[in-house]
């Protein structure tokens, strides 16, 4: 019997020693975005992805 790829885990992994103390996300190394979405926390995972600026946590200029 074949198996299929693995999905992806739909909610990143965060390095708790490094969000230990931040004020964004609380120690929790994610946050949930305006639209929604799990993704790491900008400020204290030096691995988040930063390529889709659509999805940052930032005010979005109006």
């Amino acid at each position: 019997m074949t198996h299929g790829a693995k999905a992806p885990d739909p909610n990143p992994r965060a390095d708790a020693a490094s969000a230990l103390g931040c004020e964004v996300c609380n120690g929790w190394g994610s946050v949930i975005t305006h639209w929604g979405r799990h993704e790491l926390c900008s400020t204290c995972q030096p691995h988040a992805d930063r390529e889709d600026d659509d999805t940052s946590t930032a005010s979005q200029a109006t």
